[in-house]
């Protein structure tokens, strides 16, 4: 049961207070002096503080003041009839939670409150979350400084304990896969499979068996029955990335299993009942994708019921520094030696464009530490890093010359100029094929997933 503090020195008010919220399922304690509040509150554990500005002997802020500096952990909501705003404004940065200004309603403070009870649930999920991710090894990063960030997040936290099917979108690299491993992480189903499947790196012809598996004989080379992903991920997730890649045909099929919660094999006759949590991830606009008739509507709309939306790194710089320093550190493990970044290094590369997004962050940093082979990286050490600003670093229109690049220095390797040379040919192939993948690996003589790793390596969008 939420514990709550009431301070007020008025008896009628104190009085009224502890009914009202005893009522609504509150363990409620009252004080009418500040002072005594004080030493109860640092005494005794409360989830909220309910302080009346203007008291005797100890003011509400004074009172507020003094609890936050000795370390007191509950979210304090302050009343007051006096002030208005500017007494809202000065509770706000000394700390407060909320402001109530008096007289109120009895269903504005109950609100209040469970806001707060919100606000606290969804902080400690979220660090639950962080906690958990920062413990695969497998995974990113789940830093959330910025508030495009701490919103999605709060979704996570909000959405994880439901079996709702969930849409994440965002630019590659923003770490949609790291976001449908959180919700897997937070939900239910944390103890069964997480399954992550890129649809855009499996050919069409391969993809519905992949998915729906397939029995002996179905076609040549079955040669066993085999299980799909979706019964592979049976009691768990299961996440379709790069879902707007679907086929049309593959898309009527995934609708079907949405609606009867059963899948089936390829060449098969009977259907199998399957329970996995479906979450979706894509890089394109389905809303643009269905007007045009590439994507079904009624797929869109049981696919996004509820939306995340990641913003590129660029837009969320506040998350920059604390991403390379994690990324730093945990690569020292990897290593055996220690990583760390100057806070030149922190500045530059909070600068960057990083188009790639986190993925092109990390690649970055791990490629720093690992030609460099310096304890402490410097701005310098990232050249050169596909991605970054002219100067520092090689561009995509960096041409090859028959001497030393124009960024590469006299002493280049042979690995810098092959992965130049890399970049610029997908660059090239994906300009002339209007940013089709397909169609560029066919360009480039090399599988689509190859030119997926490729794309992930170099930061390519």
């Amino acid at each position: 049961m939420t514990r709550v503090l009431v301070v007020d020195d008025e008896p009628g008010l104190r009085q009224s207070l502890g009914l009202l919220l005893a009522d609504a399922g509150y363990d409620v304690v009252a004080e009418g002096n500040g002072t005594r509040a004080l030493e109860r509150a640092l005494a005794e554990s409360f989830d909220l503080v309910l302080c009346d500005v203007r008291m005797p002997e100890m003011e509400g802020l004074a009172f507020l003041r003094a609890y936050k500096g000795r370390g007191g952990t509950a979210l304090v909501i302050m009343m007051s009839a006096y002030g208005g705003e500017e007494a809202a404004l000065a509770a706000m940065k000394e700390g407060a939670y909320d402001y109530i200004p008096k007289p109120f309603r009895p269903d504005e403070v109950v609100l209040t409150l469970r806001k707060a009870e919100e606000r606290e649930r969804l902080g400690r999920t979220i660090a639950t979350l962080r906690a958990q991710l920062d413990s695969a090894p497998a995974a990113r990063a789940l830093i959330a400084e910025s508030p495009a960030m701490r919103q999605a997040l709060e979704i996570v936290a909000r959405v994880a304990g439901h079996p709702t099917t969930v849409l994440i979108t965002g630019e590659r690299g923003t770490g949609k896969e790291v976001i449908a491993q959180a919700i897997h992480r937070a939900s239910a189903r944390a103890a069964g499979p997480f399954v992550a499947v890129n649809c855009a790196a499996i050919p069409d012809t391969l993809l519905e068996s992949e998915l729906f598996g397939y029995v002996k004989g179905a076609f040549t080379g079955a040669a066993a029955d085999r299980p799909g992903l979706f019964e592979q991920a049976d009691g768990g997730t299961l996440l379709l990335d790069e879902v707007g890649e679907l086929p049309l045909a593959l898309q009527a099929k995934l609708l079907r299993v949405l609606q009867e919660n059963e899948i089936r094999r390829v060449g098969d006759q009977k259907t199998r009942r399957v329970d996995v949590r479906l979450l979706a991830a894509t890089a394109k606009d389905l809303g643009a994708e269905a007007a045009s008739g590439r994507f079904r509507h009624d797929l869109l709309d049981r696919l996004n019921v509820v939306a995340i939306h990641l913003r590129p790194l660029s837009e969320r710089r506040a998350d920059i520094a604390p991403l390379a320093a994690h990324f730093a550190a945990r690569l020292a493990g990897r290593l055996g030696r220690r990583v760390a970044l100057s806070e030149a290094a922190l500045a530059w590369l909070g600068e960057q464009p990083w188009p790639g997004n986190v993925r092109s962050l990390e690649h970055a940093i791990e490629r720093a530490a690992v030609l460099s082979e310096k304890e402490v990286l410097e701005p310098k050490d990232f050249g050169p890093t596909p991605g970054l600003r002219p100067g520092s670093a090689l561009t995509p229109d960096t041409p090859l010359t028959s001497g030393a690049s124009p960024g590469l220095p006299e002493t280049g390797t042979l690995k810098h100029a092959v992965e130049l040379a890399e970049r610029q040919a997908i660059t090239a192939a994906l300009g002339a094929a209007a940013g089709n993948r397909r169609e560029a690996a066919k360009r480039l003589g090399v599988s689509l997933r190859t030119l997926f790793y490729k794309m992930d390596r170099y930061g390519i969008e």
